[in-house]
C-alpha cells in the first residue's frame, strides 16, 4: 500500500478545531488499514506570524513543496489587522498557491436534501443542486503587479483597478496632490486556456455543460477571456455545451435559478465572489469544500494540490465548539478523489455526511427547528461513525 504524505496547516481561528476532525478521520483510515497517510503539521497565517513574523516560514514552505497534498484550515482575524501588508495572514495562502502553481480552484456547491430548507432560497430552487465553480487562482488582480498607493499630496485618495492581459497602459500622474491605489490584473492567453481545459474536462464527467463568466461588455480582459474560451471549446471540446454569461448577471442567476448551471468557469476575482454566493445556496459557508490544483507532472503523473474549506477563520466563534467541520471533512474527501485516486472512499465520505444530516444532527450555523444541536466534535464523531458503518 502506497504511503501518501499530507501536510496539515490548521491556521487560525476555527481552523485548528475543524482540522482536528479531519485528523480523527485520517487516524482511523490508517488504523483500519484502509489507507496509509503520513502527516506533518505546520504554521500558516497569523499563527505563523506570531511564531516567525512571516505568514509562512521557509521550513513550512519546504514541507508544502514535498507533500503529496496539503490540507488547509483558515487564516486571519482582527488580531493581525495591523501587521505589515506583505506578512498579513492571507499572504501565506497566496504564497502557497503561487509557489505550488495551484492555478485551478474547484468549488462544488451541493445542497444535501436534508438542508434544502436551510438555504436562503426556496426549497424548489436548490433541492438537488450540484454545481462546480472553476476559478482561475494564480493570475488576475490578486497577483498582478504593480500594487501601489502613490501619495501625491493634499490628503486625497484615488483607487484604481486595472485589468491587464496583453498591453495596457495606465496614467499614474494625476497631479493635484492626490493619491492613487493600483491593483493590476494580468493573464496570459495560456492561463485562460489551461483553466478552460480543467472546466471542460470536468464537465465531460458531469452534465457536459460549461458556463464561462466574465465582463466583456465593459472590460477588455473580458473580451479576451471570451475569445480564448470560445477558441479552446471549438478546437478541443466541441462535444461539450459552452455558454457565455456576464459575471454580474451570472451572480443574479445563481440566486434566481441555480440549477441551470453545471460547471462555471471564471477568473480569480469573479470566482471569489461567485463561489461565496453559491455558499448561501447550500445553507452555510461551513458546507463548502474546495480543491486547488496544479498541472499534472508528465513523469510522475501527480499534481500539487491544496484542499481547504471555503469558510474563513470565524474568530468570533473560535474555541467554542460551534464550528461546522463538514466543509473541512469534505475538502479531505476531495483530496481522496483528486490526489489519491480514492473516488469510492470519497463517495463514502459524502454519503456519511448526507446520512448524518438526514438524522437531524446540526451545528449552530445550520440549526433549524426540530433538529438536534451538535458541537464541532460531535458532528465529526457522527460522520466518522457513519463512514465506519459504510466500510464495514
Amino acid at each position: 500500500m502506497a504511503t501518501h504524505k499530507l501536510l496539515l496547516l490548521p491556521g487560525d481561528g476555527i481552523g485548528p478545531e475543524v482540522m482536528g476532525e479531519v485528523k480523527r478521520l485520517i487516524d482511523w483510515l490508517n488504523s483500519a488499514g484502509i489507507a496509509k497517510f503520513e502527516t506533518d503539521t505546520g504554521l500558516v497565517g497569523g499563527s505563523a506570524y506570531d511564531a516567525h513574523k512571516v505568514s509562512i516560514s521557509e521550513g513550512d514552505m519546504a514541507k508544502a513543496l514535498a507533500a503529496d497534498a496539503i490540507i488547509f484550515g483558515a487564516v486571519g482575524g482582527p488580531k493581525w489587522d495591523a501587521v505589515p501588508y506583505e506578512v498579513r495572514p492571507e499572504a501565506g495562502l497566496l504564497r502557497l498557491r503561487k509557489d505550488l502553481a495551484l492555478f485551478a480552484n474547484l468549488r462544488p456547491a451541493v445542497c444535501y436534501p436534508a438542508l434544502a430548507d436551510a438555504s436562503s432560497l426556496k426549497r424548489e430552487a436548490v433541492e438537488g443542486l450540484d454545481i462546480v465553480i472553476v476559478r482561475e487562482l494564480t493570475g488576475g488582480v490578486y497577483f498582478g503587479e504593480p500594487k501601489t498607493i502613490t501619495d501625491l499630496g493634499n490628503g486625497q485618495k484615488r483607487a484604481v483597478d486595472t485589468q491587464v492581459y496583453d498591453t495596457y497602459e495606465i496614467e499614474t500622474d494625476l497631479g493635484n496632490g492626490q493619491k492613487r491605489a493600483v491593483d493590476t490584473q494580468v493573464y496570459d492567453t495560456y492561463e485562460i486556456e489551461r483553466i478552460g481545459r480543467v472546466a471542460f474536462e470536468l464537465a465531460r464527467k458531469r452534465k457536459n455543460k460549461v458556463t464561462s463568466m466574465e465582463k466583456r461588455n465593459v472590460m477588455k480582459s473580458g473580451v479576451l477571456w471570451n475569445e480564448v474560451m470560445t477558441a479552446v471549446h471549438k478546437r478541443e471540446y466541441p462535444d461539450v455545451t459552452l455558454e457565455h454569461q456576464l459575471a454580474d448577471s451570472g451572480g443574479m442567476m445563481l440566486v434566481k435559478a441555480p440549477k441551470q448551471f453545471d460547471v462555471i468557469v471564471t477568473d480569480n476575482l469573479f470566482g471569489d465572489m461567485l463561489s461565496d454566493i453559491a455558499a448561501m445556496l447550500t445553507g452555510s459557508l461551513g458546507m463548502l469544500p474546495s480543491a486547488s490544483l496544479g498541472e499534472v507532472d508528465v513523469k510522475s503523473k501527480k499534481r500539487k494540490a491544496l484542499y481547504e474549506p471555503v469558510h474563513g477563520s470565524a474568530p468570533d466563534i473560535a474555541g467554542q465548539g460551534l464550528a461546522n467541520p463538514i466543509a473541512m471533512i469534505s475538502s479531505f474527501g476531495m483530496a481522496l478523489r483528486y490526489s489519491f485516486d480514492m473516488g469510492d472512499l470519497a463517495d463514502k465520505v459524502d454519503a456519511a455526511i448526507a446520512a448524518v444530516l438526514a438524522s437531524g444532527l446540526r451545528t449552530a450555523d445550520i440549526k433549524s427547528e426540530g433538529t438536534t444541536a451538535a458541537s464541532t466534535t460531535q458532528m465529526g464523531e457522527a460522520i466518522l461513525k457513519e463512514l465506519q458503518k459504510l466500510h464495514a
